[in-house]
């Protein structure tokens, strides 16, 4: 078993995410520029958000952070969104989720200038990742490619099986996998919660991409050896042994799962680290004018 060590890849590709910052401030005057948007208090959100700005400091992007009570209305970060997709000043936009229940995620997503789409949700990024035309891929995925890229993973004529189907990272996990191109050219099955005889689908993969949400859902008897295993799971439980008081448990239940494995992401330090080096190389993409 070897690391799939998200830390150490996202180190050095942000080093040379720094160095090309630097090309765009001497070439147009300014820095690459990311604007975030935080609506509620959410634990995790903060978390993600804080994180995504020392990283814009870290590699010489100038970074805005919006925040708003959960009273906003829908039609004020609507309104607001709006003024930023304006601002020509503004390379990448992001909305953190969840959001509050009144607020519809879709509208706010598809509101978004999809060339400012930094996070490469909106539909027409998705559209033309499908088409394999240039676009923001989304972070997630993109960090996850980066990472089997750097470690030289064999995909080609391999089984990938995706396991969850959001529109975030598996559904365009799958596609990207598929298609004619490295890393790709895999025989992608996509499961999810309604999936018949899960255990056995997934014993056939030689690349395993867990991203359902749930603590440790895959075991070692589900995995057959070999397989690289990579774990998008971000579970917080509350734990007094922790200085930050809670603990972060993957998708794959590591401690069994890994001896099987050739390769494996940890939790953390895997795919969580690779998803904000995905955002930056996306916004450094639009400060350049390399996308759109």
């Amino acid at each position: 078993m070897q690391l799939l060590d998200g830390k150490y890849v996202s180190e050095k590709l942000k080093e040379e995410i720094a160095a090309e910052a630097a090309g765009v401030l001497a070439t147009l005057g300014r820095k690459p520029h990311l604007v975030a948007i935080l609506v509620g208090n959410d634990g995790g959100s903060e978390t993600y958000v804080a994180s995504k700005m020392r990283n814009c400091e870290k590699v010489g992007f100038k970074s805005s952070l919006f925040r708003y009570d959960d009273s906003v209305t829908e039609n004020e970060l609507l309104e607001k969104i709006d003024e930023i997709n304006k601002d020509s000043g503004v390379d990448g936009l992001i909305v953190q989720l969840p959001l509050p229940k009144h607020i519809d995620p879709e509208k706010v997503t598809e509101r978004i200038d999809y060339r400012k789409d930094v996070d490469g949700f909106h539909p027409v990024n998705l559209g033309r990742m499908m088409r394999n035309l240039p676009c923001f891929i989304p972070a997630t995925p993109y960090g996850i490619m980066m990472i089997l890229e750097e470690y030289k993973i064999e995909t080609a004529g391999k089984n990938c099986v995706v396991i969850g189907r959001s529109n975030i990272v598996g559904s365009p996990m799958s596609i990207l996998m598929a298609r004619n191109a490295y890393p790709g050219n895999c025989t992608v099955t996509l499961t999810h919660s309604r999936t018949q005889n899960l255990k056995e689908i997934v014993l056939q993969a030689d690349i395993i991409i867990a991203a359902i949400g749930k603590k440790n859902f895959v075991t070692a008897d589900m995995v057959k050896p070999g397989a690289v295993i990579i774990d998008v799971g971000i579970n917080r439980e509350t734990s007094e042994k922790t200085k930050s008081g809670y603990k972060l448990y993957g998708d794959v239940d590591f401690e069994n799962v890994a001896p099987k494995s050739s390769w494996i992401t940890p939790v953390p330090g895997g795919v969580g680290l690779m998803t904000i080096v995905g955002l930056l190389k996306n916004t450094l993409a639009s400060a350049r004018g390399n996308i759109y």
